[in-house]
């Protein structure tokens, strides 16, 4: 799918530094990673370990401000060429340059985490997404980036699918928000309900009022979802299965949510090792294939996030979809082969992914699902 050239973005050293922060960080992602082709799999660990630093140096800091300075800073130097010497800025840098990241996408991210800064809350759900699109729909749309896609329709359905993925984090996280001083849930939605925020605040706690809303939230991620799955379905052939394996694993902590009656204050959705290993088979045998109306209209709010990967230089000899320059009459009946040639080469190993798998795959955690 990619060639050596393509391959060869950064030094192995490095990229096995950012693999070991995957494997103790994200439980889903980590898990989804394993069915993607290495050729993807080795740039996403960069960015995913990109991810995890920014977060964690503002977690780990009392000045926050100077935390956040000091990433932009760093950024300015992975960008300029001249990343600081840490095995993950380098993956980074690497995967910046050959991939064509646009700069917009890792500054939107670092824009989410300042809004955290500073104690944000959102009065609607057009302000809860305008924070997904930074914070999810913006890995979304760099992971589409790192695949060599520039097809607007399908990078919007990438944003819904990390718009999903928060609303769904958002929704399991309630309860431990709440105590950490924090609400994400749309503040319009709860004043309907006849929630007070502030007092939910004091004393957060379970009530039917509070489940109508993380309902209402997890609805809208459950379109989202869906929406998603026609994009999908149009990214290169070998990426699919583990975009979707995402896509199950992140949708079941919802329906683990609503498994519990929409209560995520009194409990935690987990969804168990046994359900994870089923939903990866899932993805592997029933990965979407090409169909259905891909050109709904993005989410107004993740729409800067589009504009900014479809202006950035298609990688050399591949068109907006990441597939190889070639005749379009051709396109459809390779890209059928590809599926099942693919899906056979996924089913023959998943065995042993799943033996691998079992060691690694534990509770999601609030920093990663």
């Amino acid at each position: 799918m990619f060639s050596q050239t393509e391959r060869c973005f950064a030094d192995p050293a490095d990229l096995a530094a950012c693999r070991a922060l995957l494997s103790n960080g994200s439980k889903s992602f980590h898990a989804a990673s394993f069915f993607l082709p290495k050729a993807v799999r080795q740039p996403a660990s960069a960015l995913y370990a990109f991810c995890r630093i920014a977060d964690d140096a503002i977690d780990c800091r009392d000045d926050q401000a100077a935390a956040l300075a000091e990433l932009h800073a760093r950024l300015d130097r992975i960008y300029a060429g001249e990343p600081e010497p840490h095995p993950v800025d380098r993956a980074f840098a690497g995967a910046v340059k050959r991939f064509h990241m646009p700069r917009e996408l890792p500054l939107a991210l670092l824009d989410g985490f300042a809004w955290d800064a500073e104690g944000r809350s959102y009065d609607s759900m057009s302000g809860v997404l305008d924070y997904s699109a930074r914070v999810a729909a913006a890995v979304g749309a760099m992971m589409t980036a790192l695949m060599g896609v520039r097809a607007p329709t399908v990078l919007a359905r990438a944003c819904d699918l990390g718009s999903a993925m928060q609303l769904t984090n958002i929704c399991r996280d309630v309860g431990e928000d709440a105590r950490n001083g924090r609400i994400y849930l749309p503040l319009d939605w709860l004043r309907d309900a006849g929630i007070d925020p502030e007092a939910f605040l004091a004393r957060p706690r379970f009530t039917p009022a509070l489940g109508e809303v993380v309902e209402r939230v997890l609805t809208l991620s459950e379109q989202l979802y869906q929406r998603a799955e026609t994009g999908i379905a149009r990214l290169p052939v070998g990426c699919r299965p583990g975009i979707y394996a995402a896509r199950l694993l992140y949708a079941e902590i919802g329906h683990e949510v609503a498994r519990n009656g929409f209560d995520s204050v009194s409990q935690r959705a987990v969804v168990s090792k046994a359900r994870k290993m089923a939903l990866l088979s899932q993805a592997i045998a029933a990965t979407p294939f090409p169909g259905g109306d891909c050109d709904a209209q993005p989410l107004e709010e993740n729409r800067f996030l589009i504009d900014a990967v479809a202006a950035a230089p298609a990688l050399p000899g591949r068109d907006a979809t990441g597939r190889p320059r070639i005749g379009q009459k051709v396109v459809w009946l390779l890209d059928l082969f590809e599926t099942l040639e693919e899906r056979d080469r996924m089913a023959q190993s998943v065995g042993q992914s799943m033996d691998r798998l079992s060691g690694h795959m534990l509770p999601a955690t609030r920093t990663g699902g």
